[in-house]
């Protein structure tokens, strides 16, 4: 027996906002400590390919960093301030015990809704902290303007933020790139091209972590952020032959309008001369397997982008303020684009209006997105001012 079925989608047209007022000068940026002076410099960005990199003492850099403790007070004190759009929760713990926390930011938090969910992660690697910093100020910027601000108030409205600030509180405390087992998380995943940590008893905790919150959670799209370089990176990471090529992915248009709407917003990673706009397919940089990035859009149907937000790994700690100046609105308007961009609708028996099990297909693009699991309800990134057929 057949069972009639009714879709309903709603599309958005897609902008973003800028700063009202951009300095911009030439490709990447150096900070200097202390000032708002920026020097300009072409030096070739590059994602880190030894493993372990040694570094200045963990002591000298971690100064005016939150240590994980600190790091820990002010999520908890964020839920207590923010209570009304944030929950705090944990998703497992790191090699050595240290809870993995999230915040999660909505007009209903914890409550599940049709809508899209979008998570950032920072601090993967341990010696890139920068992320962390950031996106405890965003999700502070973010309640102090809920209401006052559009973009803020766009985002609690009608998105489920997820912020875990830090998914390496080991491999920072140690002042090192690998956790406490000094294992790379970015090399830790399941891959694609090659069968590795296909063992999930051989798998990092706090990978394991990431892998069960994807299971509990359908994300519509996320970002991890890492430092060492200025450009957004979309997939694939890797190639089936390891040779270093452009290597497209079947939502290639709609990643590169992603990563775009990071580097625009950005106060200087669209004007690079070595990433042309700012943003770089990663098998073309250099090709890496076992990445979540990529394990995301293949197993949780999640669009995932690895932001590079600082040429310098572990910058002084007075010039975070500068780097949130500068990532601020790129951040914002990525959130944003999972509202903005694509169609969005639910699933559901024209008959008794039970929502129904389903998913969403694009001619042309041989990807598949699934249908929520209680309200059915669907959100299919796509690159605006396209004319798309479903099948």
């Amino acid at each position: 027996m057949k069972i009639p079925f009714c879709v309903i989608f709603f599309s958005l047209g897609f902008s973003f906002f800028l700063p009202s007022s951009v300095a911009r000068g030439g490709e990447r940026s150096s900070l200097r400590s202390g000032t708002n002076n920026v020097s300009w410099y072409a030096n070739s960005a590059r994602r880190f390919l030894v493993e372990g990199d040694k570094s200045q003492g963990s002591v000298d850099k971690a100064r005016g960093y939150l240590s994980n403790s600190d790091l820990e007070k002010a999520v908890k004190e964020f839920g207590k301030r923010c209570s009304n759009i944030s929950k705090i929760y944990s998703i497992g713990e790191s090699v050595n015990g240290v809870p993995l926390w999230v915040i999660e930011i909505s007009d209903k938090p914890g409550v599940e809704e049709p809508e899209p969910a979008f998570k950032y992660i920072g601090n993967m690697h341990g010696d890139e902290p920068v992320g962390r910093e950031l996106l405890i100020r965003l999700a502070n910027w973010i309640c102090d303007n809920y209401l006052k601000d559009p973009l803020a108030t766009l985002i609690v409205d009608n998105v489920h933020l997820h912020i875990l600030p830090s998914m390496n509180p080991d491999g920072f405390s140690l002042g090192r790139r690998g956790n406490a087992n000094n294992i790379d998380l970015n090399r830790d995943f399941p891959d694609q091209f090659f069968p590795r940590n296909d063992d999930i008893d051989s798998r990092q905790p706090e990978t394991r972590a990431i892998m069960n919150w994807l299971r509990k959670i359908q994300f519509t799209a996320s970002a991890s952020l890492h430092g060492g370089a200025l450009v957004a990176n979309y997939p694939w990471d890797g190639t089936e032959d390891k040779r270093r090529i452009y290597y497209r992915c079947p939502d290639d248009d709609t990643f590169r309008f992603m990563a775009s709407t990071y580097s625009r917003s950005h106060r200087n990673m669209s004007l690079s001369t070595e990433f042309p706009g700012g943003i770089t397919n990663g098998a073309s940089w250099y090709p890496i397997y076992g990445g979540m990035q990529d394990w995301n859009y293949i197993h949780a149907g999640c669009f995932e982008l690895t932001l590079e937000i600082s040429d310098n790994k572990w910058p002084n700690a007075d010039e975070l303020s500068t780097l949130w100046e500068y990532n601020k609105m790129s951040l914002l308007n990525l959130i944003a684009s999972v509202v903005k961009m694509g169609v969005h609708g639910r699933i559901f028996s024209s008959d008794r209006g039970r929502p129904l099990p389903g998913s969403i297909m694009i001619k042309g693009i041989n990807y598949t997105i699934k249908a929520g699991r209680l309200f059915a309800d669907y959100h299919r990134l796509l690159t605006p001012a396209k004319g798309y057929e479903g099948i």
